[in-house]
C-alpha cells in the first residue's frame, strides 16, 4: 500500500526473494509510470522495474480489486503534518481498502511514520470493521521504515529491521515476513515501542543537526571557522558523533518527525518536548539565516538582492538525490524571491515539476556561473564540477562546506 520512497523497494525486494507482490498506489500517473518501467525514486533502476515486471510476480495498481487474497499488507503511506497535527487521513483510507479484503490469517503491517499508539489506536479499529478481531482472527505489527534515499552503503537489505506485532502470534508472524526480506530483524516488546523507535532515531539527528546549525551561525560572528572545529572534534574515537550545518533540514523525516513526538507528549501529558520545539525553531530559520547571508555578501560588493542573478547549485534536500520533499534550498530561494532575486538553479536529479516556477532552472556550466552576481551551494551534488565553481570564490556562498577556496564565503 503505497509505491513511493519506501514501497516501491520494499515491493521489489519482496519480488526478488519470491513473494507475488500487488504494488497498490492510488496515483494513477506514478502506477502508469511503473507499468512503463520508469524509476522515480534513486534506489530503484528502470532496469529494476523491468527485471521485476518480467517475472510476473509484480503488478502495479491502482484496482483494490487486487488486493483480494493478500497474505501480507504493508502500509507505506505519508504521514504529513497539517497544522502542526499529524494527518493519518492516508493510513485510514488504506485501512479501508484492505477491509474488504481481511481473512483469517492474515498479516497487517504499517510502515508509516507517526506517533505511538496509531496502530492500536487508528488502525486496528478500522481492520476490524470487517467483522474480525485483530489478535485473535488477524495479524498485526508495526515496523518503521528506515530508507535513506541514495545512500549505496546502507540498503533497505543491510539495515537493521525493527519489527514488533500486538502479540506474540502476531509478532512472530511480522518477524518471520522481514526475516525473508532483510539481513538482520530487532524485535521490540510491542508496537507502540517500534512507533517511538523510529521517532527517537530522527528526533536524535534533528537535535544535533539544530545544535551544529546554531553553533555556525555563532561561530560566523565570532570569526570562527565552524567547519575547522567540526573537523577536530571528529578525531575524537569516542563520545562524539558528527553533525554538520547546512541550509536547514528536509527530506520526509526530520522537518516532520519529531513534530509527532512533540504533539503525543502535548496531547497525551500536557507538556511541552522543549529540545524538540527548540530544534524545530532552529531549523526552520535556517533558510532565513542563509538569505540574511546573502544579503550581507551582496551588499560588501555594493549590490542588492532585488535584481542580483542568484544561481543556486542544488535543490533537493541530500547529497546526489533527487528528492526534493521539504527541501531547505527550495526554502532558501522563495526568501531570496521575495527579496527580489532573479533566480537560477542548477540539479540535474530532480523531477522538473518539484522545481518552484520562481526559479530558472539551467544547465551547469561556465557561463552560468559567470552570469551570477552570486552563487550559493545548497546541495554538493558530485556531478558538479567543484573546482569550476571553485574559480569564482569571490562571489560563492558555501552552505555545505563544499568549495575550496579563501575567497569562498562559508556559512
Amino acid at each position: 500500500m503505497g509505491q513511493g520512497y519506501v514501497g516501491l523497494p520494499v515491493a521489489l525486494r519482496a519480488v526478488e526473494v519470491g513473494f507475488d507482490v500487488v504494488g497498490f498506489d492510488v496515483d494513477e500517473f506514478r502506477i502508469g509510470r511503473l507499468l512503463a518501467s520508469i524509476s522515480f525514486i534513486d534506489d530503484v533502476s528502470n532496469d529494476d522495474l523491468s527485471a521485476a515486471l518480467a517475472t510476473g510476480r509484480y503488478l502495479p495498481s491502482t484496482d483494490p480489486v487486487d488486493l483480494a487474497n493478500f497474505d501480507v499488507a504493508v502500509i507505506s503511506v505519508p504521514t504529513p503534518l497539517r497544522d502542526a497535527a499529524p494527518d493519518l487521513s492516508y493510513v485510514e483510507s488504506a485501512g479501508r481498502l484492505l477491509v474488504p479484503h481481511m481473512r483469517p490469517g492474515c498479516c497487517v503491517v504499517l510502515e508509516s511514520t507517526t506517533y505511538p499508539g496509531t496502530t492500536e489506536e487508528v488502525l486496528i479499529p478500522i481492520l476490524e470493521e470487517s467483522g474480525l478481531k485483530a489478535g485473535p482472527d488477524f495479524h498485526v505489527g508495526y515496523s518503521p521504515e528506515r530508507i535513506d534515499p541514495g545512500n549505496q552503503r546502507h540498503t533497505f537489505v543491510n539495515t537493521p529491521k525493527v519489527v514488533s506485532g500486538i502479540d506474540e502470534a502476531s509478532a512472530k508472524v511480522v518477524d518471520a515476513y522481514y526475516s525473508a526480506l532483510v539481513d538482520q530483524t530487532v524485535m521490540v516488546p510491542g508496537v507502540k515501542e517500534a512507533e517511538l523507535t523510529k521517532l527517537l532515531e530522527n528526533t536524535f539527528r534533528h537535535v544535533n543537526v539544530a545544535l551544529v546549525n546554531e553553533l555556525a551561525i555563532f561561530a560566523h560572528d565570532l570569526g570562527i571557522d565552524v567547519w575547522s572545529v567540526i573537523d577536530a572534534a571528529s578525531t575524537k574515537p569516542f563520545g562524539y558523533m558528527r553533525f554538520t550545518p547546512g541550509p536547514g533540514v528536509g527530506g520526509h523525516c526530520l522537518p516532520i518527525d519529531p513534530s509527532y513526538l512533540s504533539w503525543q507528549v502535548r496531547r497525551s501529558l500536557g507538556h511541552a518536548f522543549r529540545f524538540v520545539e527548540l530544534a524545530n525553531d532552529v531549523n526552520e530559520h535556517m533558510p532565513d539565516y542563509v538569505a540574511q547571508r546573502a544579503f550581507q555578501h551582496l551588499n560588501r560588493d555594493r549590490k542588492a538582492v532585488n535584481g542580483s542573478r542568484i544561481l543556486l547549485l542544488g535543490l533537493s534536500y541530500k547529497k546526489d538525490s533527487g528528492d526534493a520533499r521539504e527541501s531547505p534550498a527550495v526554502e532558501v530561494a522563495e526568501r531570496l524571491h521575495q527579496l527580489g532575486a532573479d533566480l537560477q538553479a542548477c540539479d540535474p536529479l530532480i523531477d522538473t515539476r518539484h522545481a518552484p516556477s520562481t526559479i530558472e532552472l539551467v544547465e551547469f556550466s561556465r557561463a552560468a556561473l559567470e552570469a551570477a552576481d552570486l552563487i550559493i551551494v545548497l546541495t554538493e551534488h558530485s556531478v558538479f564540477d567543484w573546482e569550476l565553481v571553485a574559480q569564482f570564490g569571490g562571489k560563492v556562498l558555501d552552505t555545505r562546506n563544499r568549495v575550496v577556496g579563501q575567497q569562498v564565503d562559508r556559512l
